[in-house]
């Protein structure tokens, strides 16, 4: 990983979102540069990376306290009626929304069983909030039932991939890389070619993203007629 590879992918993402730059947390959510790539090895701060980019960094704080980060959560619940998932708060990010990522959340809470039950505990003492309380109870009913299949681990790497075959395009998800895309072509009439695999830790969220995204382009089921921008959109992406 390069510095001039990292400051011209702080200058693209910083086009993309109106001339402002990103928090490092959701660059690498858009990127896949990681903070590890950079932090001690190039810049000690993101602001100094956001400087050399020649851009001025966004004075937004990126740290949250247990009671905003809950807020946050709670009123996007109460927007979707429903407990927001991964995919969820990362879509509120690319609409532009100033909406912490999911790993900020992990960072704190451990993952959605502990977040759910202190979010329970959080509603109960806020009558705004009261309407979730079912929502939290049920979440945890479910998870203590049957913890092997409604609270999978956050750290299964799955891929959500993009295939063309003839002139159209197919949007799916594998938990192998490649053995899904396999099993898809020998049933095709056309050769399928393989474009680009996204890693994630989310594949259903992550390919429900990218059909909702490109939904206007929907020939039938999960295949598309996609564009080159459109194309060269998802392949920037190397992990979400």
């Amino acid at each position: 990983m390069t510095k001039t590879h990292i400051l011209e992918e702080i200058r693209r993402t910083a086009a993309e979102n109106s001339g402002t730059p990103l928090g490092w947390r959701k660059f690498a959510t858009e990127t896949g540069i990681r903070e590890s790539d950079w932090k001690g090895k190039l810049w000690a701060r993101w602001n100094d990376a956001i400087r050399e980019a020649g851009l001025v960094p966004n004075e937004l704080t990126e740290a949250y306290d247990e009671v905003e980060l809950l807020d946050k959560y709670a009123r996007l619940a109460l927007r979707l009626k429903r407990l927001p998932a991964v995919a969820d708060m990362r879509l509120s990010i690319r609409n532009g929304f100033q909406f912490p990522d999911y790993g900020t959340f992990k960072k704190r809470f451990g993952g959605m069983p502990q977040l759910v039950a202190r979010l329970l505990q959080y509603c109960k003492s806020r009558d705004e909030y009261v309407d979730l309380v079912g929502f939290c109870e049920g979440y945890m009913a479910r998870s203590n039932d049957e913890p092997a299949e409604s609270a999978p681990s956050t750290e299964a790497i799955g891929f959500v991939y993009l295939i063309k075959s003839g002139r159209f395009y197919k949007i799916g998800r594998s938990n192998a890389a490649g053995r899904r895309e396999y099993e898809l072509a020998i049933q095709l009439p056309e050769k399928a070619t393989k474009i680009h695999v996204i890693r994630t830790d989310d594949p259903v969220g992550i390919e429900a993203y990218w059909h909702k995204r490109f939904d206007g382009k929907r020939k039938n089921g999960e295949w598309f007629e996609l564009d080159a921008s459109e194309i060269a959109a998802f392949k920037r992406r190397k992990f979400m």
